[in-house]
């Protein structure tokens, strides 16, 4: 064990209040595409569009069609993607009564859940379910994965409205209630941990930014630089790395 993850299971032993805050990186060890690498979602136009317009809210209103076209590639095949060491490892630090502020993640694909963590709050939505745009009837993800895959607009069998998805579009706001919880819990965590984000959309990257302002322990696990790095207890490139030391840490403790 080498000494910078040694200095952090010293942290997460003496922390009585963990949060964390998972980003992109964690589910692009499962397969999934992120969206700001290189190769992510943001660097593929479709055709005339960029991504951020197909995912503006009042583009979806005047064109689902185009929106669900882009997104079941991506976002509508997502039984082929399973939970990784990360996910993995994470319901375990649940379980084990370790992660006491729980999972706020930027992530729409379900697998922290997947993993059996509990305590997982959903800051840009779920791909899980969707709704009415009309009468509001709720939607399971396989309902609407049927539709989309077969190359339709998932659509409300009660009103023959369209379905969106239940994430969180640019131009909309996030649930205030979860942002103030999530605020309260950087605030209050002894100590918090960032995880795949290269903390660059708001309000979500502000969040560990409480943390310091409460002068609390920050530790950053992710490939490329943040603008909290330079605050950080500690800070580590190599996610998969990082967890294959702390699952074993954990299976040794």
């Amino acid at each position: 064990m080498d000494s910078g993850f040694s200095s952090f299971m010293h942290l997460l032993g003496k922390a009585s209040r963990v949060a964390v805050l998972s980003g992109a990186g964690v589910s692009t060890l499962s397969g999934i595409p992120d969206f700001r690498s290189s190769t992510g979602l943001y660097s593929k136009d479709f055709g005339s569009m960029s991504v951020e317009e197909i995912l503006d809210i009042g583009f979806f209103r005047l064109h689902p069609d185009v929106f669900y076209r882009w997104a079941e590639p991506y976002w509508y095949h997502m039984d082929e993607y399973q939970p990784n060491i990360i996910h993995r490892t994470l319901a375990r630090m649940e379980a084990a009564g370790r992660l006491s502020e729980g999972i706020y993640t930027q992530n729409i694909d379900g697998l922290h859940q997947r993993a059996g963590s509990r305590r997982v709050y959903e800051l840009h939505g779920s791909l899980r379910h969707g709704f009415c745009t009309e009468c509001g009837r709720m939607a399971g993800y396989a309902e609407m994965e049927k539709a989309v895959r077969e190359g339709g607009i998932p659509i409300c069998p009660s009103c023959g409205s369209v379905i969106k998805p239940d994430i969180v579009f640019y131009g909309e706001s996030l649930d205030m209630t979860m942002l103030m919880r999530a605020e309260n819990a950087f605030t209050n965590a002894d100590l918090s941990i960032v995880l795949g984000s290269s903390l660059v959309v708001n309000p979500a990257a502000s969040l560990p930014y409480n943390a310091v302002r409460a002068g609390k322990d920050i530790v950053i696990v992710n490939r490329t630089e943040t603008y909290l790095d330079r605050y950080a207890a500690l800070r580590f490139d190599d996610l998969e790395s990082f967890f294959a030391q702390l699952s074993a840490a954990l299976a040794d403790a």
